[in-house]
């Protein structure tokens, strides 16, 4: 839930690709599977300790992805009201991005930034544990996050300048190309690259890329680091969806 990018293809449709930095000793993560909730059918991997995830997207065009902190990076306290994974789940019971902002209730909740796509719109939702704040992003423009939690100032400022340097090499907005970024990029110090290693304490342990066709359908890559299991599943747009997960 710490590295995620934004991509928009050049036909129509994103790519939204997510790198979870977690302690390695949590459980790992069940792989991308349907749930019904709100009416609607939601693609997603499962979070193995509080059961919410970090990245989804559903069968009516909308996507969501989750990263550790809002602004700053804060002292957490011993309890939470719930976990920002079954917020993210929440929100897609609300309307968009707005309304999400407007009614639904962050008290007691960890800071947290949730990126939120629908209808054509990116919109990114930043938490500090006080304060809710709404930005409206450029769909036609690629983007990165890091997560306060983790990077410095600096360091997130240095990943976006690999990330202009990814960009300017490959203008084919593919989701191989990305995933490849997600594994490689970086300067060789495995504590802050793109993905991560912490002293074999906290590293990436999945990496995860929702690419949307627009009107049609979402493909959902899937890579467990730990295990080295993969798989690809398809959500079909605004029909009988469809949840084919293949172990690659």
């Amino acid at each position: 839930m710490c590295t995620v990018t934004y991509l928009p293809r050049l036909k129509s449709g994103y790519i939204l690709t997510s790198n979870r930095d977690e302690k390695v000793e949590r459980p790992s993560a069940f792989a991308p599977a349907l749930k019904f909730t709100g009416n609607q059918n939601i693609l997603l991997p499962t979070d193995a300790l509080h059961f919410g995830t970090w990245i989804a997207c559903s069968d009516t065009g909308r996507a969501l992805c989750l990263l550790n902190g809002g602004i700053f990076k804060h002292i957490p306290l011993p309890e939470y009201k719930k976990s920002r994974g079954l917020v993210l789940i929440d929100a897609f019971d609300y309307l968009d991005g707005s309304d999400f902002v407007l009614r639904y209730d962050l008290t007691g909740i960890e800071p947290f930034t949730l990126i939120f796509i629908d209808q054509g719109k990116l919109n990114e939702i930043k938490w500090d544990g006080s304060n809710v704040y709404l930005k409206r992003l450029n769909p036609l423009q690629p983007y990165i996050w890091s997560s306060v939690t983790l990077y410095s100032e600096e360091i997130i400022n240095q990943r976006k300048i690999w990330f202009d340097e990814w960009l300017s090499k490959n203008p084919d907005h593919e989701v191989e190309n990305i995933l490849d970024f997600h594994h490689f990029a970086g300067s060789g110090n495995v504590e802050n690259d793109i993905q991560m290693n912490r002293d074999n304490f906290l590293k990436t342990v999945s990496i995860t890329s929702v690419s949307c066709f627009s009107g049609s359908h979402f493909v959902m890559h899937y890579e467990d680091l730990k295990s080295g299991q993969k798989t690809i599943s398809e959500l079909t747009l605004n029909s009988n969806p469809i949840n084919e997960s293949i172990e690659v």
